[in-house]
């Protein structure tokens, strides 16, 4: 009997960097049958999806993965306890589970999209399937967030649109969120700001509160956001490098308290 073929495939968030390691890649391995993918959660930003379909017209056809339950009833059956920086389980129903059912037993090379630059602290899926093998194209090559850059004005997709007000893709209501991106979001997405709110809940018998951010309601930081604005503000004319204002829109001059979190992220989501 001869051997399963190896399947190449490459995880895509709607984020810069596996953008650009899918560009990377069809460019310097055009003799791969590399198999993109996208886990859509069903609460990503419509920009996300704009973002996806101009890299399809680039690097061809993206399998769109999807959970074997909505978030809703995920939701349920975690007791209606949010996800959290320590209890992902978002990340695995929604993002590993799907991805590991798209390559089944079959041996697979999956290609990882953590720069050189951030190899000391992310570590992107490698205890998984033994069927998985993880290659870091970037790390290998040495490739920093500015070949990122480069790579991305290259092709002339850019960066995605929401990297206007936020730091990185994923859900809405993603809790690795600072207060500065919930403010992008009110202001952006004022529906959607409301629809994350409404999954905020208390208990009534014990007091204790099940909200996004730690400390405080999405209604109840409303009246905190014309700090980050004004914030936003005094710097508006200053003339900064693109991963600096990245930085300062991410985090509204140290206007959140949780960097080290927020920069170790659920790789598979934010990459």
């Amino acid at each position: 009997m001869s051997e399963k073929k190896v399947r190449h495939v490459l995880g895509l968030s709607g984020g810069k960097d596996s953008t650009a390691l899918a560009l990377y890649m069809k460019k310097k391995h055009p003799e791969l049958e590399i198999e993109y993918f996208f886990s859509d959660t069903g609460a990503e930003l419509e920009e996300v999806y704009e973002y996806l379909h101009e890299l399809e017209k680039i690097i061809g056809p993206i399998h769109r993965l999807e959970a074997d339950s909505n978030f809703d009833d995920l939701l349920k059956i975690h007791g209606n306890f949010l996800p959290s920086v320590r209890q992902r389980w978002c990340t695995v129903q929604m993002k590993l589970k799907p991805f590991e059912r798209f390559v089944g037993n079959d041996p697979v090379i999956n290609y990882v999209g953590i720069r050189a630059d951030e190899a000391h602290y992310r570590e992107g899926y490698k205890d998984g399937k033994p069927n998985i093998e993880v290659i870091f194209p970037f790390i290998e090559d040495g490739l920093t967030k500015n070949d990122v850059k480069n790579i991305l004005d290259a092709s002339g997709i850019g960066l995605p649109k929401y990297y206007q007000w936020r730091s990185r893709s994923g859900c809405y209501f993603c809790f690795f969120q600072q207060k500065g991106e919930w403010v992008g979001l009110l202001d952006r997405h004022p529906e959607l700001y409301e629809k994350a709110a409404q999954y905020e809940k208390v208990n009534e018998a014990t007091g204790e509160r099940y909200t996004w951010m730690q400390g405080t309601s999405l209604e109840e930081f409303k009246s905190q956001a014309d700090k980050y604005r004004q914030a936003k503000a005094k710097d508006k004319d200053k003339h900064l490098s693109w991963q600096e204002q990245l930085k300062q829109q991410a985090d509204a001059n140290a206007f959140d308290d949780d960097d080290d979190l927020w920069d170790r992220g659920c790789t598979i989501c934010h990459l």
